[in-house]
């Protein structure tokens, strides 16, 4: 595997494989793997003939400063990881290598970022797509692949890649979970033993959901949901059942999907499942 720090050095050696035809295909992450982030490097390689991995705990996606401090950042365990699934590119810069003082970024997001993670996260998704939009221009994929936890964020990249015309294609993948049904996540690490029983809650409740849906209510769903969590001690930031394609409530039962996002001790950790 190739590991480049630079933009100019990483920009040169891609332009050289693509003069040959290879499709290029990117799997953007912050790091702290884990089989969630492998498995999209396995797409990636199913699908395309360079898969490029790129690790950068963005700043500007965080409006916790405490979280971007806490934010594990284990690079050597990473490289090991990424070498041993054949992922060809590492690109991971520092911090001034991707921003410039000053820099600014005008696009508006729109409706998804006021909902859901955008109500708890103000600005998260400005910064989320700055950094998204830089790699692209950098690397120029053909396609680039994005875990299904992340729902919103998906959304959020493909509105921007709609708005900007930009000549890639999007593929979400699905969550991969620990036997136990939690979804992997690089926060899962800062549980305690007594926390990541209590986190099993989330799982659960979606199971609940997806179980019952169709025959009670949205809303009898959501409060009973909550319930769940409640159960456990953990009280939801949100549980919502809404429209795949926009977030906003729906009674379509074709096209649903049920996120929640909560507190276990100080760790934030966020779910989702297709519904039915």
């Amino acid at each position: 595997m190739k590991i480049f720090h630079t933009q100019s050095q990483l920009r040169q050696y891609l332009h050289l494989q693509r003069e040959t035809g290879k499709t290029i295909g990117l799997v953007p992450t912050m790091g702290a793997l884990h089989a969630g982030h492998l498995s999209l490097i396995g797409e990636s390689k199913k699908h395309c003939a360079l898969s490029v991995a790129t690790i950068f705990v963005n700043p500007t996606q965080f409006n916790n400063a405490d979280d971007l401090k806490r934010y594990p950042k284990p690079i050597e365990k990473d490289i090991e990881l990424l070498t041993a699934v054949g992922c060809d590119v590492l690109f991971n810069p520092d911090v001034a290598e991707m921003y410039a003082e000053g820099e600014t970024w005008d696009y508006e997001v729109g409706p998804l970022d006021t909902l859901l993670e955008g109500e708890f996260r103000p600005g998260h998704y400005k910064g989320v797509t700055q950094i998204v939009h830089k790699l692209f221009s950098l690397v120029q994929p053909d396609v680039a692949f994005f875990g299904q936890k992340d729902y919103q964020q998906y959304l959020v990249i493909k509105k921007m890649v709609s708005d900007f015309r930009l000549a890639v294609k999007l593929v979400p993948c699905a969550i991969v979970r620990e036997a136990d049904g939690l979804a992997m996540s690089s926060r899962n690490v800062r549980l305690n033993d007594a926390e990541r029983k209590q986190s099993l809650a989330l799982y659960n409740t979606l199971l609940y959901i997806k179980d019952n849906f169709g025959k009670l209510s949205n809303a009898q769903l959501e409060q009973e949901g909550k319930a769940i969590l409640s159960n456990y001690q953990l009280e939801a930031e949100y549980l919502k059942i809404v429209d795949r394609d926009n977030l906003l409530a729906t009674d379509d039962k074709l096209n649903a999907i049920v996120l929640v996002a909560c507190f276990v001790g100080e760790t934030r950790l966020i779910d989702n499942m297709m519904l039915p």
